[in-house]
């Protein structure tokens, strides 16, 4: 492939918005995963916490959704995203630094919230960048690289939690150390012309005629609903997948458990690499997408007849993989197919809602299905709801 004169300047950027898009999944993960519940059992105990988690985490996920429709709309109308970006980790990173002097119920919930806000005032900017810097033409590439951000957010929690690194109360401190340490190189690069411009925002969503704006609608529909079916599945294994593990090898443990789960992050990561590559390279941005879903459904398939840790392990190996590989895809090439460059921000705002909405949605279905078909009629159900996700990927060609 030829080299053009833009390309490796495009490239650096590239490396430099994976890092800072690490740095956001840095900046909720451990907090949500573990600093939150374990901040919550210490004032309560384990038995109360369960009660305040759920209420805090419906009430965070609220406001996450509301937010980052709202700052990414923001974003839009100001066109000023960098702005945004330092405004929320400025924001994010000094209710982090403040949370361990809070206690009670109420005061709890309305730091996650002001926390909430300022996360996606950092995120939902930071997210439309790259569709305002990078063109169509490495969206693949891109997409490869934001799957390196769930490993390091898994791994940030490691290091945080590490013995005799950092006293408890200092912990959200240190998250906040590293985000900012993440996202600071984002802010301060120079932004790269991508070959050709930038479509004109005054004017690039008039300039189509109806019947394409009617094609693009449904593009934009059907991807939405894509990511939201896989996500479902995606936010079920997150939920349940230690308790699944248990139920077939008792022995394997919350540290066999997370073992695993590392593994497939760390094999996912080269994996969308090398597939956003060849997306590039073919002129076949979606064509991965359908793949990944169709795979991340035989996984799910095979994890509702497994009966041994060895095959268990391998279905959710599988399934994990897809999965990763699709979500980190699909967050670049949804760019490639939002209809209004001027309104870039808020749109991702509502491709937003399929990560948030399954947190809400996913409990409900646990507990229609687990208690009478076991979570082998979970998973049943979730791999056609990845195999409805590989339908729905449109069949488009760069």
């Amino acid at each position: 492939m030829a080299v053009t004169p833009g390309q490796p300047r495009i490239e650096r950027f590239i490396l430099v918005y994976a890092l800072a898009w690490a740095g956001g999944a840095i900046a909720y993960t451990p907090f949500l995963t573990l600093l939150l519940p374990e901040r919550i059992a210490d004032l309560l105990g384990p038995a109360r916490a369960v009660d305040w988690l759920s209420g805090i985490a419906f009430c965070g996920a609220v406001a996450a959704s509301a937010a980052h429709i709202a700052f990414g709309y923001a974003s839009d109308i100001t066109r000023n995203r960098r702005g945004w970006i330092a405004a929320g980790l400025v924001l994010s990173s000094a209710v982090l630094a403040i949370f361990p002097a809070v206690s009670g119920f109420w005061p709890t919930i309305g730091v996650v919230v002001l926390w909430q806000c300022g996360l996606n005032m950092m995120l939902a900017p930071l997210a439309a960048l790259a569709g305002d810097v990078v063109p169509d033409a490495r969206k693949g590439l891109l997409g490869g690289a934001l799957s390196f951000a769930p490993a390091l957010g898994a791994a940030s929690g490691a290091l945080v939690t590490w013995p005799g690194l950092a006293a408890s109360d200092a912990r959200p401190a240190v998250v906040a150390g590293l985000v900012v340490a993440c996202l600071v190189p984002v802010l301060l690069i120079r932004l790269p012309r991508p070959p050709g411009g930038q479509p004109d925002a005054a004017t690039g969503a008039g300039q189509a005629d109806a019947e394409a704006r009617g094609r693009n609608r449904k593009v934009v529909v059907r991807m939405w609903l894509a990511r939201l079916s896989l996500q479902i599945a995606e936010a079920a294994l997150f939920a349940f997948l230690y308790l699944w593990f248990r139920a077939i090898d008792p022995s394997l443990g919350a540290s066999g458990t997370a073992i695993v789960f590392g593994a497939v992050l760390v094999v996912s990561t080269p994996v969308a690499l090398a597939v956003g590559r060849w997306a590039d390279r073919h002129g076949r941005p979606l064509a991965p997408l359908s793949a990944c879903a169709a795979v991340s459904a035989v996984g799910l398939a095979a994890m509702a007849l497994s009966r041994g840790t060895v095959p268990a392990i391998a279905a959710y190996g599988l399934f994990g993989v897809a999965s990763s590989v699709f979500l980190a895809l699909h967050s670049a090439q949804t760019l490639r197919i939002l209809p209004r460059p001027d309104r870039r921000g808020r749109d991702l705002g509502f491709f937003n809602l399929t990560n948030t909405t399954p947190s809400l949605v996913m409990p409900a279905l646990a507990l229609a299905l687990v208690p009478t078909f076991g979570f082998a009629g979970l998973f049943a159900t979730l791999a056609g709801l990845a195999a409805l996700a590989a339908v729905l990927v449109p069949r488009i060609r760069a």
